[in-house]
């Protein structure tokens, strides 16, 4: 891969992406996947002014041999020091940066409920100190070929040519080819200004319908507002948390979703993959589950905690994205989604609520913001998706027809 081309790839991840503001701490996670690339990254946030860069590394075929062979308490296992590295977290608000690479398929021979059961406790004891840091740092999810993924994708390739092609998709779909800064402004503009229209209709639910036999209504609460593209902590620095990103998305009020939604794409969850599934809700909450691959992985999922039953977000993707295009499937959430609609299991975001950064996170949840330890995103897009607004006014307003835009 071009030497300049990742050197101004890591540079969007640091200046545009987390945003490195002179002085600030940095922590990076990342698979053992690209060194040469972290140690880019770590270079482009000095260069920006940062005072410290941490990388934790992870190693997947570590994580596979130790949900094999712990036992589900030594697993969920919380250790001191790794509570109070949460605390310094909430305290001090180094930017995180994650740098996925890691197999779809790596831990498929693992026992999916003692892993999701493991990560219920763990969640459960750093959600305290994620609330405290809501919306009060930068953050970026972004990706690098790893082997065993980039060999997934493209099996007739050996493994460097595998390699190679998948630095070209993640790249192109991530405007980073040319010039990123100049690419994301523009594409920042654009979704900017489908979030301002769509907030200017006042919508009360959205309506979905597809050929596959989805039939959703999901309510909105009169406070809330749809975002895109970058975003913006409430000391106002701007960042882009999701590197690609093609959507704009709201998070509905908890309670107010009717009907049923087919899966359109797997979802890799931990290196796990559940595919083929369908949900049934009532009153806001999943009442059926059902998958053709890992249903009680998905059934662990939506037991999580109370709020794991609920939706969280709701963001819109035409079907004809540049990634769409690509004629690629990731079996990786972070691209996936950026393919297609999709809805989010578990918590809502409170920065979608008019006045947020005037709000408590306790007074937006009582807006209809939902609260859970979990936030796992699902494709429903389809070529022949069609979604109506339902207005407070008594409208109803076309917003997609076949899968795109209708505005």
């Amino acid at each position: 891969m071009n030497e300049t081309i990742l050197t101004n790839y890591a540079a969007l991840i640091a200046r545009m992406g987390v945003n490195v503001q002179p002085g600030q701490d940095v922590v990076i996670e990342a698979e053992l996947d690209q060194p040469d690339f972290v140690t880019r990254v770590a270079e482009a946030c000095y260069g920006a002014g940062a005072r410290t860069v941490r990388v934790q590394w992870s190693h997947q075929p570590l994580e596979r041999l130790h949900v094999l062979h712990r036992t589900p308490e030594a697993l969920a296992e919380v250790r001191p020091w790794e509570e109070a590295r949460l605390a310094d977290w909430a305290e001090t608000l180094p930017c995180r940066i994650y740098l996925l690479s890691e197999d779809p398929d790596g831990l498929r021979d693992v026992d999916g409920a003692k892993l999701a059961a493991a990560l219920q406790h763990k969640r459960r004891v750093a959600k305290p100190y994620r609330d405290r840091m809501e919306n009060r740092y930068q953050w970026c999810i972004a990706a690098v070929p790893g082997a065993a993924w980039a060999k997934k994708l493209f099996p007739e390739l050996d493994a460097a040519a595998a390699q190679e092609r998948l630095w070209q998709a993640i790249l192109s779909a991530s405007r980073a080819l040319e010039d990123p800064v100049a690419a994301w402004q523009a594409h920042n503009a654009d979704l900017q200004a489908r979030c301002a229209h769509l907030n200017g209709l006042g919508i009360r639910a959205l309506h979905y319908t597809a050929g596959n036999g989805t039939d959703l209504t999901v309510g909105m609460m009169a406070e809330g507002r749809f975002h895109g593209g970058a975003d913006r902590t409430l000391s106002g620095v701007v960042f882009n948390p999701n590197i690609p990103s093609e959507e704009v998305y709201i998070s509905p009020r908890r309670g107010q979703a009717e009907g049923v939604v087919h899966s359109s794409m797997p979802l890799a969850y931990q290196g796990l993959l559940i595919d083929g599934f369908t949900l049934r809700f009532h009153q806001g909450r999943v009442t059926e589950v059902r998958a053709e691959v890992n249903q009680p992985l998905l059934e662990k999922l939506v037991a999580m905690d109370e709020g794991a039953a609920y939706l969280g977000e709701c963001a819109l993707v035409p079907y004809d994205s540049p990634i769409r295009q690509a004629g690629i499937l990731f079996y990786n959430t972070l691209f996936d989604e950026n393919a297609a609609c999709h809805l989010a299991l578990g918590a809502g975001f409170c920065d979608t609520v008019e006045g947020f950064e005037h709000r408590t996170l306790e007074e937006c949840r009582a807006l209809g913001v939902n609260d859970s330890i979990l936030h796992e995103d699902f494709m429903i897009g389809t070529a022949d998706l069609s979604i109506d607004a339902e207005t407070f006014d008594g409208r109803t307003v076309p917003i997609f027809r076949q899968g795109r835009w209708a505005f």
